[in-house]
């Protein structure tokens, strides 16, 4: 039985199970290291969002030092997404916290390598292995189970369900599950593409067909919905049905010319907004909407107007997924607490989520809808589930 249809049985509960946590959690983790998010920047200015980290307890024990290791998924350390993002928290935590004497990468190039690099990072004597995306996720249960002292953090999959845990719950100990609500960051992305669409039309679409992806494409066409009710309007998306689970998908995170391709047949069919959820193949259709007039991208992870400035001009705001911070806070715990910290779940409230920078031609009156939205996410006003 392939990885996609075991997954399958347990997307649903993956999904409940990370909303239900983050409503029940504080909004800041508990963590050595609390990271908090710059206000949100609504114009292309030169100023971007930015983190920022703050010490909320005593460095290290003297003499106190680790190594931390990330595997990354297959679209390359350098994919300008996921993989990228979470790269850049344990770089800052080698440069910021004292006592992280060395961090390194090995890159997945198929899927076969998630083990045997995940394997070699244990043979070095590393402190901490983040692996990086759900699709580690069974190589990763199984290294952890093999090696209960080895501390690991996935992202993207909680530590408390299968693979992770047996049927009686036992397991999982020694990961923590680094897990993000996307759509409620998504639902106001779909809010503000609604209010800013001149066609009536949105398209998206995903590298693989798995959580990760497909909550980005959630919280899009819910937040499209959520404008629909609230202005009589009919906006469209095209690519992604929530209720069906079907959509369009490249089957991949690394070909640009995917992007490209899916990005064209989407314009070709009206849209004039798209949000790729499939790293740096998004990268493509970008490219292919920059060839016309009046397409906007919507970027996913990091702050695209940062990651792929070339085509600042044309997106209209990132969908931010806030790995570097939750790797940072990780590695913090492992050196200065000598533990792993609680089960992660970044939101809205406590800034794990959030949109990047706002494209400077959106009228001032539709950034006020979109914060009001945000403030009823965060309040519990608004359902960002279509419940």
């Amino acid at each position: 039985m392939s990885i996609f249809k075991r997954r399958f049985g347990v997307l649903g509960l993956l999904l409940a199970l990370s909303l239900v946590a983050a409503a029940c959690a504080d909004d800041e983790p508990a963590d050595t290291t609390t990271t908090t998010q710059a206000a949100t920047t609504t114009t292309a200015a030169a100023t971007t969002t930015a983190a920022t980290t703050t010490t909320t307890l005593p460095p290290a024990p003297a003499g106190r030092e680790i190594k931390a290791c990330q595997v990354s998924d297959t679209g390359g350390i350098d994919d300008k997404s996921f993989n990228e993002t979470a790269w850049v928290g344990a770089q800052a935590a080698e440069a910021e916290l004292e006592g992280v004497t060395e961090v390194k990468f090995l890159e997945s190039q198929q899927t076969a390598d998630f083990r045997p690099n995940i394997d070699s990072f244990i043979s070095e004597g590393c402190d901490l292995i983040v692996t990086v995306g759900f699709l580690l996720a069974d190589d990763t249960a199984s290294a952890a189970a093999d090696n209960p002292d080895q501390r690991f953090a996935i992202i993207d999959y909680p530590s408390f369900i299968p693979p992770f845990t047996a049927d009686d719950g036992t397991g999982g100990e020694n990961v923590r599950g680094l897990n993000f609500n996307t759509d409620e960051a998504a639902f106001l992305a779909g809010y503000l593409a609604a209010g800013a669409t001149q066609t009536g039309i949105i398209g998206t679409f995903g590298g693989i067909n798995i959580p990760p992806v497909t909550i980005f494409m959630d919280g899009l066409v819910r937040g499209v919905d959520y404008y629909n009710a609230e202005n009589g309007t009919s906006v469209q998306v095209l690519g992604w049905d929530p209720e069906t689970a079907e959509g369009l998908f490249t089957g991949n995170f690394e070909s640009t010319e995917d992007g490209r391709s899916f990005g064209v047949s989407l314009m070709d069919q009206g849209a004039d907004i798209i949000l790729p959820v499939a790293g740096p193949v998004g990268l493509g259709t970008a490219a292919a909407a920059a060839e016309r007039d009046g397409i906007w991208i919507i970027g996913v992870d990091s702050e695209w107007t940062d990651s792929a400035p070339e085509f600042a001009d044309i997106i209209l705001t990132s969908i931010r997924k806030r790995m570097d911070n939750a790797v940072f806070a990780t590695i913090s715990n492992v050196l200065v607490l000598d533990s792993l910290g609680n089960e992660y779940f970044g939101t809205l409230a406590n800034d794990g989520v959030g949109l990047g920078v706002i494209n400077s031609a959106i009228p001032q009156a539709l950034l006020d809808e979109v914060d009001g939205v945000r403030t009823g996410i965060i309040n519990g006003l608004i359902s960002v589930t279509g419940g």
